[in-house]
């Protein structure tokens, strides 16, 4: 027994190192953003090789598009390896575990981060930011979207909210949540108001569903058994109705998915599913809502605010009809909220070359680089305000009906809506799995029901 102890006494000391040593340089390099000193130069790591993961997204191709300009100004040979978004966060997850110190660079959302930074692997970027040494004088920080920029801060504890702590990685392109709509849908539906409540839109909902013809339906949601499922519109109205994910208790989190407010929104949700979403609502991502919105089989598409703009821009057969609005809410004159998706960078807290890896993310998320990105190619969600400001912006998004004033409506309120902790993926795939059999009907005698049983998981799998 005492031998079992020790060994068991030893193990826990030797993972409190590992993780004191991921959770800040790491083991794969100096300490460079502190004792680096002199003037700015892009030169300054000129000689170094690094490797960036990026998804497969049109932020990252206009990153590639601009990668000979930036290896000639730092003299850094870069390495890219680009993955479609279905397998790319294992990849990434399986690099970082082996703490080898690649890639130097990888994209990533919030919610990935905050597993990632409890583990040890991802490197704080204040130090970086605020040494003049290394952040060229033009960068100026104060230039991103400040939800957006903040929501990236975190400090590591479990159920304590985003926007305070390290700075975990750089906004490169985000998303809110927005209604759009085909207006040729609406017209021969005889619907003559854009939806602004939740009964209004359910009302909707009746008129529009078999519109154009045989498989067409009013209105596409995301329903796959995933973690995508629940944050887009579906958080967002959970906060509208007062809902919470989790709360802390007691010094533990507890989850808050049976409460009242939650049980009172997602009988609304059931319901809006069960009126005008598709026959095929459990199996689809985002990307087949967006295909099913552009070929005419969904009247209104509830999601991502830059999914909606391709939708346009790539001049789909129902292109020329779209338009925008900002999410329903319960009565008119409430407040308008929104959970955030953010296409970020961060860095391998075990990169060899960190001085050469944040002159990469510095110069991928200036201003000059995310203008070209937005006015050049489709990052339709800048992070940026002085993109949104540009004329050349303006003039492209302008082809959009509606988008930008629904953008600017829905923006001030939006922020990262989960309580941050490190088992959201588990805990948001049961919720999606419950959603869908509450919408199917059957396993439940009521709503509440199902949450409570959601609930029992949720609470734990944050406790394990």
């Amino acid at each position: 027994m005492k031998k079992v102890l020790m060994v068991g006494f030893l193990l826990l000391v030797m993972a409190g190192v590992v993780f004191a040593a991921g959770g800040g340089q790491g083991s794969g390099g100096s300490n460079a953003a502190v004792s680096a000193t002199g003037a700015f130069d892009w030169k300054r790591a000129a000689g170094a090789e690094i490797t960036v993961y990026m998804v497969q997204h049109p932020t990252q191709e206009s990153i590639v598009a601009k990668l000979n300009d930036f290896q000639t100004l730092t003299g850094i040979k870069v390495n890219t390896q680009v993955t479609p978004e279905a397998n790319y966060f294992d990849q990434v997850s399986n690099a970082l575990s082996s703490r080898s110190g690649t890639p130097d660079l990888f994209m990533s959302g919030v919610y990935q981060l905050w597993d990632y930074y409890t583990a040890g692997n991802v490197e704080p970027l204040d130090n970086y930011l605020n040494n003049s040494s290394l952040t060229n004088s033009n960068y100026d920080a104060g230039d991103f979207v400040q939800s957006a920029f903040n929501s990236l801060k975190w400090d590591g504890v479990a159920g304590h909210a985003v926007g305070s702590g390290a700075h975990l990685a750089i906004p490169l392109g985000m998303e809110l949540y927005l209604l759009g709509y085909n207006k040729r849908a609406f017209e021969k539906a005889g619907i003559t108001k854009v939806p602004e409540t939740y009964n209004e839109l359910l009302a909707a909902c009746d008129k529009l569903q078999g519109w154009n013809g045989p498989g067409s339906y009013a209105i596409a949601v995301r329903g796959a058994r995933d973690w995508g499922t629940i944050h887009p519109a579906y958080m967002s109205t959970s906060v509208s109705f007062g809902a919470k994910d989790f709360v802390a208790e007691g010094g533990k989190l507890v989850s808050r998915v049976n409460s009242p407010e939650s049980v009172r929104m997602n009988e609304f949700f059931v319901d809006l599913v069960k009126r005008g979403g598709s026959s095929q609502w459990s199996s689809k991502y985002w990307y087949d809502c967006e295909v099913d919105l552009e070929n005419g089989q969904a009247a209104m598409f509830w999601d991502a605010s830059n999914v909606m703009a391709q939708t346009v821009l790539k001049n789909m057969p129902e292109s020329p009809y779209i338009a925008y609005a900002t999410s329903p809410v319960a009565r008119p004159g409430d407040k308008l909220n929104s959970n955030y998706w953010i296409w970020s960078m961060a860095m391998n807290s075990y990169s060899k070359n960190k001085v050469a890896a944040w002159l990469f993310l510095q110069y991928f998320s200036s201003k000059e680089f995310l203008r070209s990105a937005s006015v050049d190619s489709n990052n339709m969600d800048p992070t940026r305000t002085s993109v949104y400001n540009d004329p050349a912006f303006q003039a492209k998004i302008s082809r959009l009906p509606g988008w930008y004033e629904a953008w600017q409506k829905t923006v001030p309120n939006t922020t990262i809506q989960f309580t941050p902790q490190p088992a959201f993926f588990q805990t948001t795939y049961e919720w999606a799995a419950t959603l869908q059999d509450l919408v199917a009907g059957g396993k439940y005698r009521t709503v509440k029901d199902g949450l409570d049983a959601l609930k029992v998981l949720q609470d734990r799998m944050v406790q394990e």
